[in-house]
């Protein structure tokens, strides 16, 4: 059975946020943090009050219709200093596109840039989606494999989560792309989270580095039976909401207690 890691994603929006939030991540059994370079540029709008039976709950808006800072705005080579420095676990380096769920407000060129920056920063990880151009990807791998920069070579789908035997085909034929191939969909029902699990499953016993999950509901299910599934990495989270898991999300805490309580 696998001994997958956990790695905490980043929530904070800014580089004081992020560390604070690694310190807690690394007290509460997380291997490793993936800073999401492209949440810097989040504007967090003011709470609104949601009343509720048990009294007014403080919410958000979803993040997706938050307002992004101009590029001028945040400096990079500061910030990426800045976050090396203070951070306690090693780093996946992520600067997630709009086009595959993130919130970059810049131009591709731009967002090459702050990933070759932080590759010479010599970061543990580097994020390199399997849709970057070729030529430029294959620039980035070279100078991460120079650097010593370990490689999730990532796919996210945010229309929705394709067959089993396309997401396994995807993990068998990439494993040259980086050290771990993460791939993450959208699920629109438990049908879809079922064929993430049926993928894991294809992939079982093909000593393979992924790391397969999806959001929404069901999207939880790979991550809790990681171990189980072979997987290599399995991403959690510090937020501890109600109904985290119709989100697809697990917290880091849980996750270690659901692998203890189930022998992994």
């Amino acid at each position: 059975m696998a001994d997958p890691k956990v790695c905490v994603s980043l929530d904070g929006t800014t580089v004081k946020e992020m560390t604070d939030e690694a310190a807690r991540a690394n007290l509460a059994g997380a291997d490793m943090v993936e800073v999401r370079f492209d949440r810097l540029y989040l504007i967090k709008p003011d709470p609104t009050i949601a009343e509720e039976e048990e009294g007014e709950k403080v919410e958000l808006p979803p993040e997706n219709d938050w307002d992004t800072v101009e590029m001028s705005e945040i400096d990079v080579d500061a910030s990426i200093a800045a976050l090396k420095e203070g951070l306690p676990l090693p780093v996946i380096f992520t600067v997630r596109s709009v086009s595959e769920g993130g919130f970059f407000p810049g131009v591709e060129s731009e967002r090459l840039e702050i990933l070759k920056k932080a590759i010479d920063s010599k970061v543990s990880w580097i994020d390199l989606e399997l849709s970057i151009e070729e030529s430029e990807r294959t620039s980035l791998k070279e100078a991460a494999d120079k650097n010593g920069c370990q490689i999730i070579a990532s796919k996210h789908d945010i229309n929705g989560v394709p067959d089993a035997e396309d997401i396994a085909t995807l993990v068998r034929e990439n494993q040259d792309s980086g050290d771990i191939v993460k791939f993450c969909g959208t699920a629109q029902n438990h049908g879809d989270a079922l064929q993430i699990i049926e993928a894991a499953v294809q992939l079982k016993g093909e000593g393979l580095m992924h790391s397969l999950m999806a959001i929404n509901g069901g999207g939880d299910w790979p991550r809790l039976h990681a171990p189980m599934l072979d997987q290599s990495l399995v991403y959690a989270t510090m937020k501890n909401e109600f109904r985290i898991s119709d989100k697809g999300l697990i917290n880091v805490r849980d996750l270690r207690d659901a692998w203890s309580l189930l022998e992994y």
